[in-house]
């Protein structure tokens, strides 16, 4: 499943023009609490380029949730 995750980060990044700088497994498996039909829960910090910051137009700066697998 890290190699499915892995990917599709690196998709997102191509995506969406972003760089993830850190991603961390979160929610019940981050806890150990996991059931065997639980998903996997992954946070990331990511930047984009900086002509995204600069616009003065309004922008919105989060990732939609993504369903994977």
């Amino acid at each position: 499943m890290k190699d499915i995750i892995c990917e599709k980060i690196k998709e997102m990044e191509q995506l969406e023009n972003i760089k993830v700088l850190h991603a961390v497994e979160s929610g019940s498996r981050a806890w150990g609490f996991e059931s065997p039909d639980s998903d996997f829960d992954v946070r990331f910090i990511y930047v984009r380029p900086k002509e995204f910051y600069l616009r003065l137009d309004k922008t919105r700066d989060v990732y939609p949730d993504v369903i994977c697998c």
